[in-house]
């Protein structure tokens, strides 16, 4: 279970997310957005105002502090469309990295549109389908194709809502020629990915946004207030087209009194809406359903499946030098107490939502399995005794002192009894370590009787829940009967430390 951030800094607003992803879903624990408008001064002046600038900075300042208190392992923050424009790029990029204390990356359309599509793909999976993805946001719009899953094609234009509201729209309600310019505008950018991929039919066209938001929400009656009740719900061509005949009849005091369409999207909806209007027209969609997803949910699913984070875990080359060292030092098999230590570390992935140990512990438990069976060398009674003497008493560059007696504790305690208050190696520890060595050596014991034979038979583990009881599903040679007996014979530590039950099985290949 890894926790993460994501920072969307867009034409119109600024949008914060932290998740927490375990198991293959994500649990979002915060998010927070803010109107910012960035996007206004950019499309009229080329630069971003510094009010805008002031404004956002601060808003920055206040999500990081809520992402921060949530122990988030990794983070990326992005800017999009009226950045890329911008002429003053380098100030914001240093008042708002310097805000996040965390570096802000101008991305690409592409990239915005990737992150767009992996987003929608978290939230909502399609195997089977072939999907029309339409983003608008306030400086840009994507227009993504989706295969099983897979990005087919996407292209991002310059037909955000603030940008065309910037550009065209000067008067309230819109005049006749504004509005026609516009809409030409949008057929003339639409045009060239309409002869692309006009003739192709698609099993559903997908809307994302703010603004989609709020198409969707009108066709459905839903007040602002409940938008959240929007996803997956869809409207239909002849709705969204009647509702843009209202909305250029409609001044923007007249936008805020329509159900759905908040206050500070009536001065931008127009734009939006004839982007998706045009876009459904083109490509003959007669229905156009919402996902909430957005390119903060991108990011949170590109760190997930880049496992960013997953370094803190483990040990630095300096320090895992230094163990492996003295692991040949004192004769130790290699090959085996290697595989045991990354063994240790995907039990220690897999069992997060148990343990909920912060990710530096994986460290020592990574040392531990590398060192654990160094006592053999002086005596193979009672090797992991002289295991715990080796290690306490040796010098370990790179470990602080504290690390290094919580290593040899978790040599001294993978197996035979737990930790009690009579045993040095326990004693000599503080309040927090004492209790990651409880935590810990359950695990480290488990790894090393997944490789009871020492001949690293055992090549991977994952985990499920059921009934209460959670279990390791093993994967590796055929032979590894003695390895998960072994191992179902140490989870009864586990079970009285954790109070919860876990059981070992191999997984069963599949007949071709």
């Amino acid at each position: 279970m890894a926790r993460y951030a994501a920072i969307d800094i867009g034409s119109n607003s600024v949008r914060m997310m932290a998740a927490e992803a375990s198991h293959g879903e994500t649990k979002i624990l915060a998010q927070d957005r803010q109107v910012t408008r960035l996007g206004a001064s950019v499309f009229q002046t080329g630069r971003i105002s510094q009010d805008a600038l002031d404004f956002l900075a601060a808003n920055l300042q206040r999500m990081a502090v809520a992402y921060k208190g949530l122990g988030v392992v990794g983070v990326r923050a992005v800017a999009t469309s009226a950045v890329r424009d911008a002429d003053n790029q380098h100030e914001f990029l240093q008042r708002t990295s310097e805000a996040l204390g965390t570096n802000v990356e101008i991305i690409s359309g592409p990239e915005e549109a990737r992150l767009i599509h992996l987003g929608v793909e978290a939230r909502w999976p399609r195997p089977k389908e072939r999907t029309l993805i339409i983003d608008v946001g306030g400086g840009s719009a994507e227009l993504i194709i989706s295969q099983a899953g897979q990005l087919i094609d996407a292209v991002s234009k310059p037909l955000g809502a603030v940008r065309l509201t910037e550009m065209f729209l000067k008067s309230d309600p819109a005049r006749f020629d504004e509005l026609h310019r516009m809409t030409g505008y949008v057929e003339e950018k639409l045009a060239p990915f309409h002869r692309q991929h006009g003739a192709e039919r698609f099993d559903r066209a997908i809307a994302t946004s703010a603004t989609a938001a709020a198409i969707i929400s009108v066709a459905n009656q839903l007040p602002r207030t409940k938008r959240d009740e929007a996803d997956r719900m869809k409207t239909s061509l002849t709705q969204v087209r009647d509702l843009f005949e209202v909305l250029i009849r409609s001044d923007v005091s007249g936008r805020r009194k329509i159900t759905g369409i908040g206050p500070r999207r009536a001065e931008i909806v127009i734009g939006g809406a004839a982007v998706f209007l045009r876009a459904m027209e083109l490509f003959e969609l007669k229905s156009l359903y919402y996902c909430a997803a957005g390119v903060r949910d991108g990011i949170i699913a590109d760190l997930v499946a880049r496992r960013v984070g997953s370094e803190l875990t483990r040990l630095s080359k300096e320090q895992r030098q230094v163990v492996e060292a003295m692991a040949k030092r004192y004769n130790v098999s290699g090959k085996h107490v290697r595989h045991v230590a990354s063994l240790a570390l995907r039990l220690f992935e897999v069992l997060q939502p148990i343990h909920q140990l912060q990710p530096a512990a994986g460290k020592l438990l990574e040392a531990a399995g590398v060192l654990h069976d160094i006592g053999h060398f002086v005596s193979g009674t009672g090797h992991h005794k002289h295991s715990a003497y080796l290690v306490a008493n040796s010098d370990m560059p790179g470990f602080t002192d504290r690390e290094r007696l919580t290593i040899a504790a978790l040599c001294r305690f993978h197996r035979k009894s737990m930790p009690q208050s009579r045993h040095s190696h326990y004693q000599a520890l503080d309040a927090e370590a004492k209790r990651l060595v409880l935590c810990l050596a359950p695990i480290l014991r488990l790894a090393d009787n997944l490789d009871r034979g020492h001949e690293q038979k055992v090549k991977d583990v994952s985990s499920v829940l059921r009934n209460g009881t959670v279990n390791i599903l093993v994967s590796g040679d055929e032979d590894t009967d003695l390895e998960i007996w072994a191992a179902n014979e140490s989870a009864k530590i586990f079970r009285d430390v954790y109070g919860k039950s876990i059981a070992f099985e191999r997984v069963r290949a599949q007949r071709v």
